[in-house]
């Protein structure tokens, strides 16, 4: 063997073993992110009220539900074998990485009714057939185009669907609606005129959902339908 060919079968053991390294790392951080969620989901139980909010929906077997801002799949993941085995769990999310966890997990527990979109900021991307009901957690301050994403929603919805709505507001709070995007937070008043300005009802406001007197907001819940 030339010396050029043990140079070449040198660097390309050195280039082996550095890729099985690279997997070893990454597989390695999988598992521990994904412990890391389930620590912080159940601590998360102890207070978000989990099955109030997603009793709101009234999910049936066969129905397609839409988790708009799903991340990682807190609600998704327990949505899912809700409507199974013939229902859809449909999570949209601007972040690749949390949809990928997400995935990851939902085959992890065998749900294959759970499908995973990588929406736009002003698009959620919902492939084309009536949705059932749809939840916007923990999301709805976020969207930068909430008149488009209500649109979207509403033609996608069929009559007598439902629409949840939780998220967190300040306990007193005249910021406009850029300003309390960029603290995280909304009013109930406020994200009630903008989605009732889209057609769709209110059948029921809870703005003291979750009152912790530790925390410096309030979560609220709101439960909407189109007629």
């Amino acid at each position: 063997m030339t010396a050029y060919a043990l140079q070449r079968r040198t660097l390309a053991g050195a280039a082996l073993l550095l890729l099985v390294a690279a997997v070893v790392f990454v597989a390695d951080q999988m598992v521990r992110t994904l412990g890391t969620l389930t620590a912080v989901e159940r601590e998360r139980d102890t207070w978000q009220r989990p099955e109030e909010i997603i009793g709101s929906l009234d999910l049936r077997p066969g129905q397609t539900v839409v988790d708009l801002g799903s991340g990682a799949g807190y609600f998704a993941l327990k949505m899912a074998p809700l409507v199974a085995p013939t229902g859809r769990v449909l999570a949209v999310d601007l972040r690749r990485q949390s949809l990928a966890f997400l995935w990851i997990r939902a085959r992890q527990g065998g749900l294959a009714n759970l499908a995973v979109i990588h929406g736009e900021p002003d698009n959620p991307r919902l492939p084309p057939g009536p949705v059932d009901a749809a939840l916007i957690a923990n999301t709805y301050h976020e969207l930068t185009a909430p008149d488009r994403i209500l649109k979207v929603l509403f033609t996608s919805m069929r009559p007598g669907a439902r629409l949840v709505v939780v998220d967190r507001g300040p306990r007193a709070s005249t910021e406009s609606r850029s300003e309390a995007t960029a603290h995280h937070e909304l009013t109930a008043t406020a994200a009630r005129d903008e989605i009732t300005r889209h057609g769709f009802l209110t059948e029921f406001t809870d703005e003291r959902f979750i009152d912790r007197a530790a925390d410096e907001d309030i979560w609220w819940l709101m439960v909407f339908r189109k007629p």
